[in-house]
């Protein structure tokens, strides 16, 4: 009987905060050893000219989330977590939406429903409290935490989940009594219904004026207040989706004070700006999602976020709708309104390849930071014990890159289910070639070989231990 299941050899493996030559074993689905010349194994998978690299954790995503009336999500968790492990993921972290009313273990059930026996890589879920009722924030809640689901996210803008400031404190209140952490979106909503109407009535109604509609100020005074709160209740927070130095340089200034402000950024605040919204007839909303893509010195600020650590996470916002779709973004009423355009765009499986490529490629961060801000963070800040990194002991989830791998990103091959992406035709240097779940292999060069139902739920401990 041999002493391993699998040993990959002859590779690069990055950490992060190490970067060093070893061969990695597994056994039983966790990596059992790392060293030198380990051979005794069933398997021997030759990693040579390869970096072996902790899978990549996407703790932002929308996956058969309801969106309105009329509008379908693009992705179920079958094929958006297939379309994850082709990126190079090995877990995701979608949202679970409480409706008006409704009682959280009830959306927990009929969600679970949905991801139960789909999945093709680990999941874990947010609760989103849309509507934090006295017995939500007295019963529900707290128990729902001590039961393993352990953040939250909550809005400050869109109709029939912004929640006033007395209502955001209260479920701060919880966070601090139970140890949950609380993810916020910054934008106040107030100022987008104003600007918008405006904008209504003055004919500016194409998807390029969505990114009028909700302008750098109203991320910032949002971000500002969703700040100001959490230092009241003395509780952390993650900001989310930051796409501008303004907003960052709030964060980073109540980081400096001592506050426990974690920042997330997206690739679509790397690459993407508000002119991508100009486009031909109804092309610009291929590209609306909120807050919007900004310019390109905002872009600059997000990237020195990554760089300073102001940012710890590097996620996706992975929101899929079909464009070519009445039920996606050719919603008849979004001819009528840029108000009325599904809010999202895909990207779980070119999130990692584009950090890769512009960050790691091009020199703005090294393999340690690219490794940080796609995993090992989600993984410390959320509680997911034994992930997030390549470690004795940690379970097997492992993404095998070619860091000179070239090719362009196309919706022809691409696997979400989507019918575009947003960031078509654009170069990309580094690609992971396979990606292993707990050991087995979800992807093989570049093939499926995973089955559906091979991804688990994980029950989540305290955020950030």
């Amino acid at each position: 009987m041999t002493a391993f299941d699998t040993v990959i050899r002859h590779g690069t493996v990055v950490t992060a905060s190490d970067t060093y030559q070893a061969d990695v074993a597994i056994k039983d689905g966790r990596i059992g050893a790392i060293g030198a010349a380990i051979t005794d194994a069933a398997e021997i998978v030759d990693a040579s000219g390869l970096l072996v690299l902790p899978g990549g954790i996407d703790s932002h995503v929308h996956i058969s989330q309801p969106s309105g009336p009329g509008i379908v999500m693009a992705d179920d968790f079958e094929s958006a977590t297939r379309a994850a492990a082709f990126g190079g993921n090995t877990f995701v972290m979608p949202y679970c939406l409480q409706a008006k009313g409704q009682p959280l273990r009830e959306a927990l059930k009929d969600y679970h429903a949905l991801a139960q026996q789909a999945c093709y890589i680990d999941h874990s879920f947010h609760l989103i409290i849309a509507d934090p009722s006295e017995a939500v924030l007295g019963q529900e809640l707290p128990a729902l935490v001590a039961d393993g689901y352990t953040s939250l996210k909550i809005f400050m803008t869109y109709q029939d989940l912004a929640l006033s400031d007395f209502q955001i404190l209260g479920v701060l209140d919880v966070a601090r009594e139970t140890g949950a952490l609380v993810q916020i979106h910054a934008e106040n909503y107030d100022a987008i219904r104003f600007l918008t109407d405006k904008l209504e009535r003055a004919g500016q109604i194409a998807p390029y004026f969505h990114g009028r509609s909700r302008p750098i100020p109203v991320e910032r005074e949002a971000t500002h207040r969703a700040i100001s709160l959490a230092e009241l209740i003395d509780v952390p927070i993650v900001i989310v989706h930051v796409s501008n130095r303004e907003a960052m340089e709030e964060i980073r200034r109540a980081q400096m004070r001592g506050l426990t402000i974690v920042g997330e950024t997206c690739p679509q605040y790397l690459l993407l700006t508000e002119e991508d919204m100009q486009g031909l007839n109804m092309e610009g909303a291929k590209y609306v999602c909120s807050p919007p893509p900004r310019d390109k010195v905002s872009q600059q600020a997000c990237w020195e976020g990554l760089q300073r650590g102001v940012f710890a996470l590097f996620s996706s916002d992975h929101c899929p709708f079909r464009y070519d779709d009445e039920e996606g973004k050719l919603t008849p009423k979004g001819r009528t309104s840029f108000r009325w355009v599904p809010n999202g765009i895909p990207g779980v499986e070119t999130r990692l390849p584009i950090l890769f490529s512009e960050g790691v490629s091009k020199g703005r961060i090294s393999l340690n930071q690219f490794v940080a801000l796609t995993a090992t963070n989600h993984a410390k800040t959320y509680g997911l014990k034994g992930k997030g990194s390549i470690a004795i002991g940690y379970d097997a989830d492992i993404a095998l890159w070619d860091p000179t791998k070239t090719a362009k990103i196309s919706q022809a091959g691409l696997h979400h289910g989507s019918d575009y992406t947003p960031y078509e035709g654009i170069e990309i240097t580094g690609w992971p070639v396979a990606t292993m779940l707990r050991g087995r292999f979800v992807v093989r060069d570049r093939k499926l070989v995973g089955a559906k139902g091979d991804g688990r739920y994980v029950t989540r401990g305290k955020p950030g231990a």
